[in-house]
This record gives C-alpha cells, sequence and structure tokens, in this order.
C-alpha cells in the first residue's frame, strides 16, 4: 500500500467520524429530550466531534504535504482555500455549543437543573449549520480531484 493510498483512507474515515459525531449532537440536542443523560452524553460527543475535527485537519494537511501532487499543487488551488476556509467556518460555529455544553454540564452538577428551551433549540441551530455548511466539502474536494477550477 503506497503512503497516498493510507493517507487518503485515514482522510476519509476521519471524515466520516466527525460526520458520525456531529449528527449525534443533531439528535441528541432537542428540548423534547433533554435530560440529565443527554446533557452529559453532549459534553462527551462535542468532545470527540472536535478530536475527529483535528484528524480530518491533520490527514487533509498530512495529504497536500506528502501526497502524490505535493504542497506547491495543492497549496496554489482556490478550491483547497475554500476547504479549509469553510473547515475553519465550521470550527468557529462549534465553539459556542460547545461552551454552552459545558455550561450545561456545570449548571446540571451545581444545580440539578437542565437548560431553558429556547436556549436548546438556538444551540441546535448552530449545530444544523454546520452540518449544512459540511454538505459543501466533499463537493469542492470532488471538484478539486477532477481538476475543476485548478490551477497549473
Amino acid at each position: 500500500m503506497n503512503l497516498e493510498t493510507l493517507l487518503a483512507g485515514l482522510h476519509i474515515l476521519a471524515i466520516l467520524s466527525l460526520v458520525v459525531f456531529l449528527s449525534s449532537q443533531a439528535a441528541l440536542c432537542r428540548s423534547e429530550w433533554m435530560n440529565a443523560a443527554v446533557v452529559t452524553r453532549l459534553t462527551r460527543v462535542d468532545m470527540i466531534y472536535g478530536i475527529t475535527a483535528v484528524a480530518v485537519l491533520a490527514s487533509g494537511l498530512f495529504r497536500t504535504w506528502w501526497g502524490i501532487k505535493g504542497g506547491g499543487w495543492y497549496w496554489h488551488q482556490p478550491l483547497l482555500h475554500f476547504k479549509v476556509g469553510l473547515f475553519i467556518v465550521i470550527g468557529l460555529l462549534s465553539i459556542k455549543p460547545t461552551l454552552t455544553y459545558r455550561r450545561w454540564a456545570n449548571t446540571l452538577r451545581e444545580t440539578g437543573s437542565l437548560p431553558d428551551e429556547d436556549e436548546v433549540k438556538s444551540t441546535r441551530r448552530l449545530v444544523m449549520l454546520q452540518a449544512h455548511l459540511l454538505l459543501l466539502l466533499p463537493i469542492a474536494a470532488v471538484m478539486l480531484a477532477r481538476g475543476v477550477g485548478t490551477r497549473g
């Protein structure tokens, strides 16, 4: 097995893992399902989501550095900049839910109270926005792989 194949496989594995844990957040973060176990689970799922995001970014960077085309080609491609930029936007959008889940868990430990319905809904909207933006990444990836809009 060559390095390109290994790097591609690791990148796909990381991406699929990220999708699983973002989807889990979307499924769990509902006011009608909110209870103490869900609050605890959301903090764990979000932590794993963050780890998978780092794995996606690292494996993607490794592909640009050590892949067949090399960094000189990849880093001159507008679609790669779009992908990385969009991934950063998604990451920035994930900060508020992460902090919110942690606050919910702390409040639950301290007072035993659950988050209110409006806060759960607004947090879920951010998670869903991340999920919908994520859908653009594979489209850009396929276009980049097929040479659409590439330079040199």
